[in-house]
């Protein structure tokens, strides 16, 4: 992010007053605000209902319009930056309130004019700007301790993502290693495969989500490359949803699965096998299978794929919390892993 988007993203702190669960949050702030101002009036009783009841029609009918006035201008305001933002705020809401005191007492009052009460629309003025800085300051350290968070996910994301790309260049050299001195042309061809491959892989660095079917493409040039080194070995059977194709995954989620698959799965087996790539959209979830047969000598120990497993498992949890899931389980000479990711198009979570 640049300078540029940066200040213009700098009011971002101000809360959507659009939605409905915000507006019932303020509302009923508002109103437990308000129930405190009447509790500590001194009233005969233990609380003045009928200030109760005026006060919470002048807080909510200002809390009200004010929302809906942020609401509308919040793309205006947030382009404003934090300082020039919250000032910009406090005057709405202080034009609100005098409006509203002012259209009170003349409903309540017609015979007095507004200066004959003065003290009343300075108190409101008073307490509205008191509450909206506290908000205000509320709001901004949400926003700043959001960001943090924000800041440290994608650091850890790009970390665990990094991991990720020396292991596979150094796997897919040795490919190439084992090619040369057999099959000098076989070799090539992977060199130029492995090219195309590192440049989509380069092209999705420092990107959080891309949509599932740029990740399959990936997948299918690093399988063609595996295809070249074991020939009729290695067999793989595609079923995919297609209606999951734009759906966002991380970059490099499957490619060290099917790796797994591979080294400890087709690889070990004199005759080879199929790897077969299922997925699945559903209503909430994407769900993505990758199943490998195992030799007999390999069943049960999986020491290999452990490392891929758990880097995966940390990007998931960093990307989507407890949302994402991640599932390895063996059933005889075959090894399955089961990804479960949100089956929506929204952006980053």
């Amino acid at each position: 992010m640049n300078a540029t988007q940066e200040s213009q993203n700098d009011g971002g702190f101000i809360p959507d007053l659009c939605q409905v669960r915000a507006v019932f949050l303020l509302v009923l702030t508002t109103e437990l605000v308000v129930l405190l101002f009447a509790l500590a009036r001194p009233s005969s009783g233990l609380l003045d209902w009928h200030y109760l009841g005026l006060a919470s029609l002048l807080a909510q009918w200002v809390t009200l319009t004010a929302a809906g006035l942020i609401c509308a201008l919040r793309r205006q305001l947030e382009a404003l930056g934090v300082p020039l933002a919250s000032v910009a705020i406090t005057v709405l809401v202080l034009v609100d309130t005098a409006a509203f005191t002012l259209l009170g007492q003349w409903l309540l009052h017609p015979a007095l004019s507004p200066l004959d009460a003065p003290f009343t629309l300075l108190r409101n003025l008073l307490m509205a700007a008191l509450i909206t800085l506290m908000a205000l300051r509320y709001f901004h350290l949400q926003y700043q301790r959001r960001r943090q968070e924000e800041a440290e996910v994608e650091a850890r994301i790009a970390a665990l993502q990094a991991r990720i790309q020396p292991h596979f260049l150094f796997n897919s050299m040795n490919t190439i290693a084992s090619l040369i001195a057999s099959d000098p042309e076989r070799a090539e061809e992977v060199v130029l495969d492995l090219c195309d491959l590192f440049r989509v892989s380069l092209n999705t660095a420092g990107t959080r989500l891309i949509p599932l079917s740029e990740e399959l493409r990936l997948c299918e040039r690093y399988l063609a490359i595996e295809k070249l080194r074991l020939g009729s070995r290695l067999d793989v059977d595609w079923h995919l949803d297609d209606s999951a194709s734009d759906l966002p995954v991380p970059p490099l989620i499957l490619q060290p699965l099917l790796e797994n698959a591979v080294y400890h799965g087709i690889q070990p087996l004199t005759g080879g096998g199929i790897i077969r790539v299922e997925s699945e959209r559903t209503r909430r979830w994407l769900y993505i299978l990758i199943h490998n047969p195992l030799a007999s000598d390999q069943a049960g120990h999986h020491q290999g794929q452990r490392m891929a497993l758990e880097n995966i498992r940390a990007r998931l949890q960093a990307v989507y919390g407890d949302t994402a899931a991640l599932k390895a389980s063996q059933g005889g000479d075959h090894f399955t892993v089961t990804l479960r990711l949100p089956g929506n198009r929204e952006g980053d979570a």
